[in-house]
């Protein structure tokens, strides 16, 4: 079996809103909106994992919640898995901090008007059935 990666992005959820982040790297990533998330390090579990990308990419806190279900490919030997997560009371509202330059809580009335990352089609459209609910 082949080493892969796992790769958690959030669902983050506000008063029926979705987040998204405008990447500012690399390159040929930039100007493409993702879920915010990251890799998960050795020894991390995919929850904490989110929550500390949560930390470091947008300066929140964050309650991470249900996985939604499915697993999508990226760019080999990385995979993504999303969660749903809900900001804390007392978080500060999200800042891009670390490899985006833009946010945008998006209804979901809104949620095709920014181009996603082709890769994060699919777990967007997966994370819209939650906003939705």
């Amino acid at each position: 079996m082949t080493e892969r990666t796992l790769v958690v992005g959030a669902a983050l959820l506000d008063a029926g809103r979705l987040l998204a982040a405008r990447r500012s790297a690399p390159p040929e990533l930039a100007g493409r909106w993702e879920l915010p998330g990251g890799k998960v390090e050795p020894g991390e579990t995919p929850e904490a994992a989110l929550a500390r990308e949560l930390r470091e990419e947008l300066g929140v806190e964050a309650e991470i919640a249900a996985r939604v279900p499915g697993e999508w490919p990226l760019k080999p030997p990385y995979v993504l898995q999303v969660w749903t997560a809900h900001l804390l009371p007392g978080s500060p509202e999200p800042k891009p901090l670390q490899d985006h330059d833009e946010l945008r809580w998006l209804t979901a009335a809104e949620l095709w008007d920014v181009p996603w990352l082709a890769q994060d089609v699919p777990a967007v459209k997966a994370a819209a059935t939650r906003l939705l609910a």
